[in-house]
């Protein structure tokens, strides 16, 4: 019968191959297979020490592949819902580039012309709004499209 842990480490491995994960969800994953907490810390512990598991790496990457089309708020509300802790959310969120330039780029995708009236201005910036973007850059946006 196969050692526990080279199990787990195997299964871990599988995950690991498919995407980045943070050490939380990895740990969620693989807590049913797992005999005992203490061998799954263990086998992460190892995992992160040989730079197979990182959260800051994963971080980034996350920000990196998401920040077309979500703003800082959603960014940070995702990976804090996947375990980061927000040191490292803080440090991989300026990877994202300009809040306002990627608002601008979402709004002109979505609408591609200038609201006519309030109402379909609200919409557009409860659009914004809803995919993260803060009310500072959703504003800028609304002002540079009306010039």
């Amino acid at each position: 019968m196969p050692d526990p842990v080279v199990a787990l480490r195997v299964a871990a491995l599988r995950l690991l191959t498919r995407r980045d994960h943070s050490r939380a969800e990895l740990k969620a994953k693989l807590a049913a297979q797992a005999e005992s907490e203490e061998q799954l810390d263990a086998v992460l512990e190892r995992l992160q020490a040989e730079r197979l598991l990182s959260d800051s790496r994963f971080a980034t990457q996350r920000v990196v592949a998401r920040a077309g089309r979500y703003g800082n708020a959603r960014l940070r509300q995702e990976l804090r819902q996947t375990g980061v802790s927000d040191d490292e959310i803080a440090a991989a969120l300026p990877e994202a580039g300009d809040e306002t330039e990627r608002c601008r780029q979402v709004w002109a995708r979505k609408f591609k012309q200038l609201p006519q009236s309030a109402e379909e201005r609200g919409k557009q910036m409860r659009f914004l709004q809803y995919r993260g973007f803060s009310g500072d850059a959703i504003r800028r946006v609304m002002r540079g499209a009306e010039e």
